[in-house]
């Protein structure tokens, strides 16, 4: 199949310009003004902008989380980020302590494989290092294209290992080819102020907040860095949402050391304030919404270039599971749904309101998750012989979100009632059209695992 688009604005990382798109099969193979030919579907996209599918990097879909799952499976998932302009997810394996990596990456490729509507890879998160998985490492790297090992800080008993498993671990994964992430937080802090709250019967959703001071992720990204220098490991840290942690990084500039980090949408637009509301369990996450002081710190770190990524850790929970803990606060699922509005919000708040600049909207939804993640140019770009993953986006459209039209698979919306300007409009997916005016095009299952390149130190 052949699909030309005639008289777009091309938007990319570091271009903006208008000019025509010819795909052939599921490859970009021409970019020129005025072709024209006989491509099996035309599209006209005058007026609107056409830029790179969205990729992000931090999704959890169909995960088994404090005694349920979250609610979008890959299917789901997958599909309701199409409807927002993201055709690629790396979606996060639980390595189970006492069994393999191997064993994990069984277990989510059977909910995974041919069940996927966009293209989607594996971060391991690794939660018990030892003789066993050390030589797992290079098998995952080599064989499997994953390539991103995820730590724990947190979770103690259950996701966490301590700073003796994750030098080791580094230095192993730095032998190999591959990259560290993080969730850093400092998880002994964290359960002790969790059981001081329970004691004094302080049960509400703000004292999911108040366990989690900004000091707990500061302390930790401070000692993950120093780490990563230590090992010389490439390092990353995800949803980092506070000024303290991004300090950290900061200071490690001044020692020429080179940390990727990644914020989500939630922490840019949404505060601590909600978690006062009656229904404040629907923003219970970890690391939990901060104060609007860190929201402005945030924006100029991605302008400053200390932040690359703007992800989602997407993993969503129904209202009904939230009221596990509607007695506790430390038994309410931890999760946000956003895999499907992060591009459609981060456009509307930061593009439109001069946050950020077009160019810098595909830099961190997609360019940069491309770069550092090993897919790039192959994904992440608008160039002769890269994947044709597009979006045809109508940046004066405006529209409210609603769960009564989202397509992720849960029940309320973290943003209802949210006036968005800018709508996707048509998403080509490797030279097919996967959505079109909000109609779905093609199956389940066209989405493909991405094997990934070993990774660079710099991007």
């Amino acid at each position: 199949m052949s699909i030309l688009i005639q008289n777009g604005r091309i938007i990319t990382a570091s271009d903006d310009y208008i000019a025509d798109i010819l795909i052939e099969e599921d490859i970009i193979v021409a970019i020129a003004d005025g072709m024209e030919g006989d491509a099996d579907h035309k599209i006209d996209a005058s007026g609107k902008i056409i830029f790179p599918g969205g990729i992000d990097p931090h999704v959890h879909l169909d995960m088994p989380f404090m005694g349920t799952y979250s609610s979008d499976s890959h299917e789901t998932g997958t599909l309701a980020a199409l409807h927002g302009g993201t055709t690629m997810v790396i979606d996060f394996i639980l390595q189970t302590q006492g069994k393999s990596l191997h064993h994990a990456l069984e277990q989510w490729q059977g909910r995974s494989d041919g069940n996927c509507y966009g293209d989607y890879s594996f971060h391991m998160a690794v939660t018990d290092f030892n003789a066993d998985t050390r030589k797992e490492i290079v098998q995952l790297i080599e064989n499997e294209g994953i390539t991103t090992f995820k730590t724990f800080m947190a979770y103690k008993g259950a996701l966490m290992i301590d700073d003796g498993q994750m030098v080791d671990l580094m230095a192993e994964v730095e032998d190999k080819g591959g990259m560290v992430t993080v969730h850093a937080t400092n998880g002994d802090m964290i359960d002790h102020l969790i059981a001081k709250h329970r004691s004094g019967g302080k049960l509400s959703p703000l004292y999911h907040y108040l366990s989690q001071p900004e000091i707990t992720e500061s302390e930790a990204s401070g000692r993950f860095v120093d780490m990563a220098r230590y090992t010389d490991v490439p390092a990353y840290i995800v949803h980092l949402t506070c000024e303290g942690a991004l300090d950290q990084v900061r200071n490690a500039t001044k020692r020429n050391q080179k940390v990727f980090v990644e914020t989500c949408i939630q922490y840019l637009l949404l505060d601590a304030g909600l978690y006062e509301q009656e229904d404040g369990a629907k923003w219970v996450m970890s690391p939990p919404l901060r104060q609007p002081k860190d929201q402005e710190t945030l924006w100029a770190g991605i302008n400053q270039g200390l932040i690359q990524v703007v992800a989602t850790d997407h993993c969503p929970f129904n209202w009904d599971q939230k009221l596990m803990g509607k007695d506790d606060f430390s038994k309410i699922p931890n999760g946000h749904p956003a895999i499907e509005h992060r591009m459609e919000l981060l456009w509307s708040e930061g593009v439109e309101k001069g946050r950020i600049s077009a160019n810098k909207f595909v830099e961190v939804t997609s360019t940069n998750p491309a770069k550092i993640f090993g897919m790039h140019p192959r994904k992440g770009c608008i160039a002769v012989g890269s994947d044709a993953d597009l979006v045809i986006f109508d940046p004066n459209r405006q529209h409210t979100l609603s769960a009564e039209s989202h397509h992720m698979r849960v029940d309320y919306s973290a943003y209802e009632g949210w006036e968005v300007t800018g709508k996707v409009e048509t998403v080509i997916l490797r030279g097919e059209i996967a959505i079109d005016n909000g109609e779905v095009q093609i199956n389940k299952g066209y989405g493909q695992f991405i094997k990934r390149d070993k990774l660079s130190k710099m991007v």
